[in-house]
């Protein structure tokens, strides 16, 4: 026999507020086709002949990038602005007025001749999240913040602004786009004169999440289609001098040669067989080189490189280039040449939080989707975050691993799998109690 309820119980009911639980249940819905158009149109503008795309940041792709999306944040119904810095940021507002707003985004811009998936795909899975919550009628607790980082690719100089360490030589560095820092901010509607207006302080924001691809081969040799980002490495660089002595190459012995390009040969496979042997997923290179003079007749009397060494442990890559140096004196003492080593730059890494991580992973396992937890070897807008809030990122799969180049690509499904992992974080976030660490 069918049961009828009377029709105040009906009403009363309907006003009990949804469990986590019912609310996850009744989630809005991603369109898939929509997030793959938009990322097809964003990936047209700076579009060059071998597929790729040249958006640098300040340029003028940059700046029709940054229209185009600004207009899809108005149709998602954010109310948008440009800070100080020239972060783009749409805000929604939530039913807690003083509860601080969760931040989702990434970039628009792009290396030379890169690729349409870097940074764009953040961007745009972030705004599909907030036009589902808008088209399922779905409100949420906290405020939420679209947030798109300016110059990414140019040394994190958005987000940067938000954290309060934009500095005059910073903003008078000139871009790729051939402005300055400062020129180009104020290009965006930006005020770089008083960059503190961009500031915010620590717990300004509840949490910061980001959908980006992997730029890496793992997940996608492992079939894995949602990584977990445990943390962004470290960043250790130092130029490296190899003295020898220019001679004949036709007149001097073989025994009575110091070749310094032959040092640095054999000093860039003695750090190749360090990094390679040890355990984990550091990794070092060396990407530049310069033989001096520089003439198929003379033996090099000089060679300039660098060495770059990347981990998610500062003290891994510390002991990592202490085997370097001690291999670098044996070659020394072998070839007759001098190598010194001169530290240019070090960039400590960046742990996710691991309430964060946890939740992604639910997320995931919700979903039916199978996760991993790998450190991002990339630098990204979050590491500057983390100083402010709690940050995580979620990874989906670089088809062969290639990014930052016109053949990056991420498959439709693993994209949509990997908003709809961002959007279900997003409203367990919006029901957890971040908001006093």
């Amino acid at each position: 026999m069918k049961r009828s309820w009377p029709l105040f119980v009906v009403l009363n009911l309907a006003l009990v507020p949804l469990t986590l639980s019912e609310r996850l249940q009744e989630s809005p819905r991603i369109r898939a086709e929509r997030l793959r158009a938009r990322l097809e149109a964003l990936g047209e503008i700076g579009r060059t002949p071998e597929g790729g795309v040249s958006r640098p940041a300040f340029s003028d792709s940059d700046i029709r990038g940054r229209n185009y999306v600004i207009g899809l944040m108005k149709e998602s119904g954010l109310e948008v602005r440009t800070d100080p810095a020239g972060n783009i940021i749409g805000r929604r507002a939530g039913k807690d007025k003083d509860a601080p707003p969760i931040a989702i985004g990434s970039h628009l811009d792009t290396v030379p001749n890169g690729g349409k998936y870097d940074g764009a795909l953040g961007v745009i899975a972030a705004l599909e999240c907030v036009q589902a919550l808008e088209e399922g009628g779905f409100e949420t607790r906290h405020p939420l913040e679209v947030v798109i980082f300016v110059d990414e690719e140019g040394g994190l100089i958005g987000s940067r602004g938000m954290i309060g360490e934009l500095d005059g030589k910073t903003l008078d560095h000139v871009s790729q786009s051939g402005k300055t820092v400062r020129e180009g901010i104020t290009a965006l509607g930006g005020n770089p004169d008083h960059p503190e207006g961009a500031r915010r302080a620590k717990r300004d924001i509840a949490a910061y999440l980001e959908l980006h691809i992997e730029q890496g081969g793992i997940l996608d040799s492992r079939k894995i289609p949602i990584g977990i980002v445990e943390g962004i490495v470290g960043i250790a660089r130092w130029d490296v001098t190899i003295e020898g002595s220019a001679n004949h190459a036709g007149t001097t012995p073989m025994d009575q040669r110091r070749d310094a390009l032959l040092a640095a040969a054999r000093l860039i496979l003695e750090a190749n067989r360090i990094v390679t042997e040890e355990p984990g997923s550091q990794v070092g290179t060396v990407g530049r080189i310069q033989a001096e003079p520089g003439a198929v007749n003379v033996i090099p009397g000089k060679v300039d490189m660098s060495l770059e060494l990347r981990d998610i442990s500062m003290d891994k890559v510390r002991s990592l280039f202490s085997r370097i140096r001690a291999e670098g004196q044996r070659v020394e003492r072998e070839t007759n040449t001098g190598i010194s080593f001169t530290a240019i730059e070090e960039t400590p890494p960046t742990s996710t939080d691991a309430r964060l991580r946890d939740l992604i992973r639910e997320s995931a396992a919700d979903l039916g989707l199978s996760s991993l937890d790998l450190p991002s070897g990339a630098g990204h807008d979050g590491q500057s975050v983390a100083r402010i809030a709690p940050i995580a990122m979620i990874f989906i799969p670089s088809v062969g691993g290639i990014s930052h180049s016109p053949k990056e690509f991420s498959r439709p499904e693993d994209i949509a799998d990997g908003t709809r992992v961002l959007l279900r974080t997003l409203l367990k976030v919006d029901g957890a109690n971040l908001d006093n660490p």
